[in-house]
């Protein structure tokens, strides 16, 4: 049987058959849907200004689109 470790908490839970997969309990996916919820998890981005030239090649498609 497949064990797999609780992203919450820790604890070996066998995967197969468990309808909390991959946490061990409700109690554990409630938990890291509310950390979610909360953003307390995020994806790393970086955040760059448009140019003025990017704006105008967005416009650009746009504009072809429309026009289909």
């Amino acid at each position: 049987m497949l064990e797999v470790k609780c992203p919450t908490c820790g604890r070996m839970v066998v995967y197969s058959g468990n309808e909390f997969r991959p946490f061990c309990s409700e109690r554990c996916k409630l938990l890291d849907f509310g950390a979610w919820a909360n953003e307390e998890f995020a994806l790393p981005t970086q955040d760059t200004a448009l140019s003025e030239e990017d704006l105008e090649q967005i416009e650009k498609v746009l504009k072809e689109k429309s026009n289909l």
